[in-house]
């Protein structure tokens, strides 16, 4: 390949990269990306007047998933025993739940703007496990993986769910 085709390439892959970091994280590639119910996105997560929100059973058993696949993990992050490929293979898991969440969504336009900023914080999570997010290290990514899924366990209705030890 020559050099002009190589720039070209380049910027191709810089722009693309911009646009993924400017919208929500590409975890749901794959997926249904948007919804015909989506509402502006609020700025933080609240509940809906003092209520959880309500969920669907693919809701449920993505974020039971996600749950289940992280905290064993945390340990071994904080003790430096996860390898790259490791954090790796973790986002990937987290990624595949996500797009299931997001092409399976049937939440109301509120309920689902709120999962949103979950979904955000999940993308910037596995981005840093994954090796994506420059300034982030793996485990930091994996610490922010678990807050989310513990603020998906304050803000939205999940019978049984419990909340993951972040052992800080």
């Amino acid at each position: 390949m020559n050099a002009q085709k190589l720039h070209l390439l380049a910027v191709a892959a810089a722009v693309a990269a911009s646009f993924a970091m400017a919208s929500t994280p590409a975890l749901a590639a794959g997926a249904k990306a948007e919804h015909d119910h989506h509402a502006a996105a609020p700025a933080r997560l609240s509940l809906d007047h003092g209520k959880k929100w309500g969920t669907d059973e693919a809701l449920r058993t993505g974020m039971e998933r996600i749950r289940n696949a992280v905290e064993p993990q945390l340990a071994a992050a904080h003790a430096g025993k996860l390898s790259p490929a490791d954090y790796a293979a973790l986002a990937g898991k987290v990624e595949n739940e996500v797009a299931g969440i997001v092409g399976n969504c049937k939440l109301e336009p509120k309920a689902d703007a709120m999962l949103h900023l979950v979904i955000a914080d999940l993308g910037a999570g596995t981005d840093a496990m994954a090796g994506k997010a420059k300034k982030a290290k793996p485990e930091q990514g994996l610490v922010k993986v678990a807050s989310a899924v513990n603020n998906y366990g304050r803000y939205f209705e999940h019978p049984g769910f419990k909340p993951i030890h972040l052992g800080h």
